[in-house]
């Protein structure tokens, strides 16, 4: 039954993933989430039904639009899989509690923010705020009624002041961080808390390191370009939301 379950949420998070597309495409943009209703960016076509199945419909399509033959951005499908695969892997670990649809939550924020910051090199503010001011509510929440497993909050508050700071010192001598990067830290803190914002910081200044050393070894980037923070300040808060108990156990820091 569990695998059934699994897909259900799969095939949610495929839906949502086509949502989230959305948010990342208009937001930016200053446009409205919820009109006009999807239509391709060339020929502005509204799309049908048919033509707006997560996945399957680009799939089908072939990556290209079904009126004039424009490609659709591939970013589109692997949003789609990736949060197919995220909640489907949440169910897995979490199951039907409490700890479910927070976390469905903060993954999606953080998809979306890396969407984001990957295209337009922005975090926009509407939704770090509102991140922060979920994470806060949870971590109000967990602290009345203490339901384990979620930062109470004197843990969060300890966590987004960390996060905060850590990096608001180099945003304030140097110009290589971001404001947003900044705030987002922040929400970060607060959704994980103390001691996993410490992992969730080290995950991502090592995986940022390592793709731009990368980067600069193949010279698709230059010194001097700038490479978003914000993929990997969300790649390492979800693997210390999903796995950071774990890998403080094994460690033997926890």
């Amino acid at each position: 039954m569990s695998y059934f379950w699994m897909l259900v949420f799969s095939a949610a998070g495929a839906c949502l993933g086509s949502f989230l597309n959305v948010v990342a495409d208009r937001l930016p943009q200053g446009k409205s989430i919820v009109s006009p209703p999807s239509h391709c960016e060339s020929c502005h076509r509204r799309l049908s039904a048919s033509d707006n199945i997560p996945i399957i419909s680009y799939l089908r399509l072939r990556g290209r639009c079904r009126y004039c033959g424009a490609a659709i951005p591939q970013r589109i499908f692997w949003v789609e899989i990736g949060t197919a695969v995220l909640f489907a892997l949440l169910f897995w670990k979490y199951g039907f509690s409490y700890h479910l649809p927070v976390m469905m939550t903060y993954g999606s924020i953080l998809i979306v923010l890396t969407v984001t910051d990957l295209e337009h090199g922005i975090l926009p503010n509407r939704i770090v705020y509102s991140a922060i001011a979920i994470a806060f509510a949870v971590a109000l929440i967990a602290h009345f009624l203490r339901p384990g497993g979620l930062p109470d909050l004197k843990s969060a508050a300890i966590g987004g002041a960390i996060a905060f700071f850590f990096l608001f010192i180099p945003a304030i001598i140097s110009r290589g961080m971001g404001w947003g990067d900044v705030k987002l830290a922040a929400f970060i803190g607060l959704a994980t808390g103390f001691p996993l914002v410490l992992l969730a910081l080290f995950l991502s200044i090592i995986s940022g390191g390592l793709v731009a050393a990368v980067l600069l070894l193949l010279k698709i980037k230059g010194r001097k370009d700038a490479i978003p923070f914000g993929p990997f300040l969300s790649l390492g808060t979800l693997v210390a939301l999903l796995w950071g108990n774990d890998i403080l156990a094994w460690s033997g820091f926890a």
